[in-house]
């Protein structure tokens, strides 16, 4: 038996060999997807050479266009989204069954597209850790390790821009330290055929990152009232800490737990948006378009919205069926935040190319949406006795929002640990802790020219096991973040 497996080689199995019952084998991709229609555009014809080995033409790439192709590409997604997730988000506007704090968040998260496409504030505080996933051409030559030239890249973005630098390297198993240049970036480059270099870039933040999640299951939960009442209930556990309106993505089977939740990150970016919606014998994956819709419909229902009660609280499903060990069904799930922060690149014969992402947010921002102003904020004085603040905010249901002045304390993970730390040792709690609210932020690097870096709240619950023991000394009575 010959087997065609590309124009230039052939797979021969004999065929007198073997379990006679099998079926004849067949190579099969486990993730066919359709033509690319992504547009790109191109950022240099240098850094690339043709050549000929054995008859074929071979992609020659400098190894310095990996550090410019990463350099991009990074910076790009701290910058800028596509134009397809800010359509999403002003579609929000325009929809009667939407929560004015849907409209609030929306327009809000506008704005911020907008300022961020300045070049200067990136979109959120947390620039993320760093990923590249790269399939590699046969004929594609570049003669290092190409891991090391990417790196650079994101060393140079992360070092030049105002981005944070959220990567902690361990010294000893309790010992860390911040690696002060956001490395390590995660990098995995697999093979292909072909002449040439795909890559997908991402900054996945602590919070989106930290909403991944393994559900070891059986065959039980395979049909349609079980699974969609088990998704459901795992929907409603991702509470609003992570940003949303979120892009939602659920996983069934892989052939390994690994398999499953790489499954779910690649998908969260759009990736696998072109798969078959429908599976073969030979295990191809696929999308349940079906099923995406219903449980888009229950997201709606939930009630959580974006962020602060309403519809919005995703603003796509993705349902993706893998194929499954018997004795396993591995069930993942995950999202992407609304920084929805993902780039495809290639490196090609004609160049290096980047996806284009929208550089004029301010197009989906309408003149009545810049006149309008918000009147339903409730406007609190923070400059005076921290129980005068408590009693005003007693006074006030969940979800309205409020407009604070005056002195905040900043402080979140590494400082709550030191404020512990303190008082394990006897010390007193510092003055400012009893005096104001604190804020759980750590903002990005700060531009010369401003007063602060891009400057928002993080996850509520990282800080949970602290509040109980700085409440018990008259600290943090007031406390300000997400989720």
């Amino acid at each position: 038996m010959k087997l065609s497996n590309d124009k230039n080689h052939q797979i021969t199995l004999n065929p007198s060999k073997g379990d006679t019952r099998a079926p004849e084998f067949k190579p099969q991709d486990l993730f066919p997807l359709s033509e690319d229609k992504t547009k790109y555009r191109l950022i240099t014809n240098e850094y690339i050479s043709i050549e000929k080995f054995n008859g074929n033409d071979i992609l020659v790439i400098k190894p310095e266009a990996l550090i410019y192709l990463a350099n991009e590409a990074t910076k790009e997604a701290s910058f800028f989204l596509r134009s397809e997730h800010l359509q999403q988000i002003a579609d929000i506007l325009k929809d009667p069954e939407a929560s004015n704090n849907d409209k609030f968040v929306a327009k809000t998260l506008l704005f911020n597209a907008q300022i961020a496409s300045k070049g200067k504030l990136p979109l959120c505080q947390d620039t993320g850790t760093a990923i590249i996933i790269a399939k590699k051409g046969q004929q594609v030559w570049t003669g290092v390790k190409d891991e090391n030239y990417l790196s650079a890249g994101v060393y140079k973005t992360f070092t030049e821009q105002n981005l944070r630098y959220s990567q902690m390297v361990p010294l000893t198993m309790y010992e860390e330290i911040n690696s002060k240049c956001n490395l390590p970036a995660q990098i995995e480059i697999y093979a292909n055929d072909g002449m040439e270099y795909k890559f997908l870039f991402i900054t996945k933040g602590g919070g989106s990152a930290n909403k991944s999640y393994l559900f070891q299951e059986t065959k039980a939960v395979l049909n349609p009232e079980s699974l969609e009442r088990f998704l459901v209930e795992k929907m409603k556990t991702l509470g609003t800490s992570a940003c949303p309106p979120y892009h939602l993505v659920f996983v069934i089977g892989g052939t390994s737990a690994e398999t499953c939740l790489k499954t779910v990150k690649i998908a969260t970016t759009k990736y696998l948006d072109n798969l078959p919606i429908s599976g073969n014998e030979m295990g191809q994956a696929f999308r349940d378009i079906e099923l995406e819709q219903r449980l888009l419909q229950s997201a709606y229902k939930i009630g959580y919205g974006a962020q602060f009660g309403g519809k919005y609280f995703v603003l796509d499903v993705r349902v993706i069926r893998l194929p499954r060990h018997g004795a396993s069904c591995p069930i993942g799930m995950g999202v992407s935040c609304v920084a929805d922060r993902n780039v495809k690149a290639k490196i090609n014969k004609e160049g290096l190319w980047i996806e284009e992402l929208e550089h004029d947010p301010a197009k989906f921002i309408s003149d009545e949406m810049r006149l309008s102003s918000d009147t339903e904020a409730i406007k609190i004085d923070l400059n005076r006795p921290i129980k005068e603040v408590l009693n005003e905010l007693s006074r006030y249901p969940l979800s309205t929002r409020l407009l604070l002045t005056g002195k905040i304390v900043v402080a979140r993970d590494i400082a709550h640990a030191k404020f512990k730390e303190r008082i394990d040792n006897g010390e007193v709690v510092p003055e400012y802790l009893l005096k104001y609210p604190v804020y759980y932020a750590g903002p990005a690097k700060k531009p010369t020219d401003q007063p602060s870096g891009s400057f928002g709240p993080t996850t509520a619950g990282r800080m949970d096991s602290y509040v109980e023991l700085l409440q018990s000394k008259g600290a943090s009575l007031i406390m300000i973040a997400k989720g």
